[in-house]
């Protein structure tokens, strides 16, 4: 068989090599079902972003629900927010759903909220339809010192105009958590907020908490009031106790000083009965040199030793009389 006999073979594997090239690089399909649902896309655009690297049904379905729903969204504007990173079709969802619940939302805005990092399509449902957010047992001391716990649901509505760069969730919770426990702490007694547990709300509620979230807060219902601990009474039983121990240690304190003022009154006892000793030891000595140097007589030694005993006498009579005295207190 000669070349010019496989000819035709050959074109005909070409022709069929090239549809499948074409027919892979470029989606065909989504390009008639493009044009089938009045979406005008050029096929070049279509090869444009392949070469840019845009998968293109993440922006031709998504484009085509758009022009289905009535929106004005153009196909740069998409492939834009795609190529930035963001959630094609989550943002046309919303678009549609602001679109139908009569939301004003702009594509430049839901693009801004969905590279955010916020489910924007979350946001608008928020939006028709709020949320309950229920707030665990929140602890307040009223001024009588009984602890009370309330719980709180708060129903908030998404605010679509400060969902970039508002707070969440936790920011609404700690908000109210601190305004119940600053209504709870400036209440006389624990019973005006048990017969009243809306004025809980009613007081929070006025303070404006929502201010910098992404969310405004249509009410905060008390769901759950119940008594704690007397904190109150605990604080004074602490209060004695560290009192009780205080005066302890100044009576520890105040016996230590005492005993060891004791201690120091026996050594200067004992120092002085020691130079009492070394004194009457001296004595002797003494009375030997003056009569050795004749400043001394024999009768001054005689006189001086009558006048000791007369001495000892009587301190022998004083102790017997004490001891007489002891012996009829006793009995």
């Amino acid at each position: 068989m000669e070349i010019y006999d496989l000819m035709p073979l050959i074109i005909i594997a070409l022709i069929i090599i090239a549809v499948v090239i074409l027919f892979t690089f470029i989606p065909v399909a989504l390009w008639i079902s493009a044009l089938a649902a009045g979406v005008k896309v050029g096929i070049f655009t279509l090869v444009g972003m392949r070469l840019r690297r845009v998968v293109p049904n993440r922006v031709i379905n998504p484009l085509i629900k758009a022009h289905k729903a009535g929106l004005d969204v153009k196909i740069n504007q998409l492939e834009s927010h795609y190529l930035a990173g963001g959630n094609v079709d989550r943002v046309v969802n919303a678009l549609i759903a602001a679109h139908r619940a009569n939301i004003e939302l702009s594509f430049e805005r839901a693009a801004a909220i969905d590279l955010a990092g916020r489910d924007v399509l979350e946001a608008v449902q928020m939006s028709v339809n709020p949320e309950v957010i229920e707030t665990p047992f929140i602890s307040g001391i009223a001024i009588d010192g009984i602890e009370v716990k309330a719980k709180a649901r708060i129903t908030v509505r998404a605010n679509i105009d400060r969902l970039v760069g508002g707070a969440g969730e936790e920011t609404i919770i700690a908000r109210v958590g601190e305004g119940v426990v600053s209504t709870i702490g400036s209440s006389e007694t624990h019973a005006k907020v048990l017969e009243n547990p809306d004025s809980i709300s009613h007081t929070v509620l006025e303070k404006g908490l929502d201010a910098g979230t992404a969310f405004e807060i249509l009410s905060i219902d008390i769901a759950d009031v119940d008594i704690g601990k007397n904190i109150g009474a605990i604080l004074q039983t602490d209060q004695a106790e560290a009192d009780k121990n205080i005066a302890q240690a100044k009576a520890e304190e105040r016996r230590a000083m005492a005993v060891a003022q004791e201690q120091e009154m026996v050594a200067r006892v004992q120092e002085m009965r020691a130079k009492v000793v070394e004194a009457e030891a001296d004595v002797p000595l003494a009375l030997a040199e003056a009569l050795r140097s004749g400043k001394m007589g024999v009768m001054d030694y005689l006189n001086y030793q009558n006048i000791n005993a007369d001495t000892d006498m009587r301190d022998s009579i004083g102790k017997l009389s004490q001891e007489n005295d002891d012996e009829h207190e006793n009995n």
